[in-house]
């Protein structure tokens, strides 16, 4: 039965900032399953002189977690996604590799800085959506210019793009000036899909169901399900 999706986590051990082992990476699944999700987008970073470990050594950290997986949280469906920061080449390496981009698709979880202004947003947004790409604007919470300007997400969406918030975010986790711009944009229908953007079981964990379970309040339990079931379902079944 497919069930909740968490479609931004850093689960793979030692590739970026995210779990450092295989337990710690495991640990982070048994928060997955113990938060009712079914299927895991795991998106390990790449960001130019800070995450630039090579594909083919994430590739083969996926399929040793997967192994792992399958041993001890068989109900859980693992895919293989990336968190790409955008940058001024972007589009071309995009196009080189799919593991830059979220499994099976032409989808791309784009991150941005906070210091990056809306007109580089934009740009950048566009340069994927003119070459065939469809952007997801991750957390896009963590973006000073977003706050300021309502109107620019809903205009990144009408080019096409899509927009992520993280589960922390929306729960007031991490503060109340993200909970409350959050919640701005799902009063205004602005969101396309939650993550947790799990790093590890301390300070940076999976908090999906209390995500879901404050959307479905608020919004509906059929908008909780199109965020975080039927737009990540689509992504792994384009």
């Amino acid at each position: 039965m497919q069930g909740i999706f968490d479609m931004h986590c850093h689960i793979l051990p030692g590739v970026d900032d995210g779990a450092r082992s295989m337990e710690e990476a495991m640990a982070i699944l048994y928060d997955e399953r113990a938060n009712g999700v079914t299927d895991v987008i795991m998106t390990p970073h790449f960001r130019r002189e800070m995450f630039e470990t090579d594909r083919g050594v994430v590739y083969e950290r996926y399929l040793e977690v997967l192994r792992e997986a399958r041993r001890e949280f068989p109900e859980i469906r693992l895919y293989l996604g990336c968190e790409f920061h955008a940058n001024m080449d972007m589009e071309e390496l995009v196009l080189s590799d799919p593991l830059y981009r979220m499994p099976d698709t032409r989808h791309v979880l784009l991150e941005f800085s906070s210091m990056h202004p809306k007109s580089y947003i934009k740009e950048r947004t566009y340069a994927l959506l003119s070459r065939g790409f469809i952007p997801i604007l991750a957390h896009v919470e963590r973006y000073p210019p977003l706050h300021k300007d309502m109107g620019l997400i809903s205009e990144l969406r009408d080019m096409g793009a899509f927009i992520q918030v993280n589960a922390n975010a929306l729960i007031g986790k991490d503060g109340w000036g993200w909970k409350r711009f959050t919640g701005k944009l799902l009063k205004n229908n602005l969101i396309d899909f939650v993550g947790s953007d799990a790093h590890n079981t301390s300070d940076r964990t999976c908090n999906i169901k209390k995500a879901y379970d404050l959307v479905a309040k608020k919004a509906g339990r059929d908008t909780a399900d199109r965020i975080f079931i039927e737009n990540p379902y689509k992504i792994v079944k384009n």
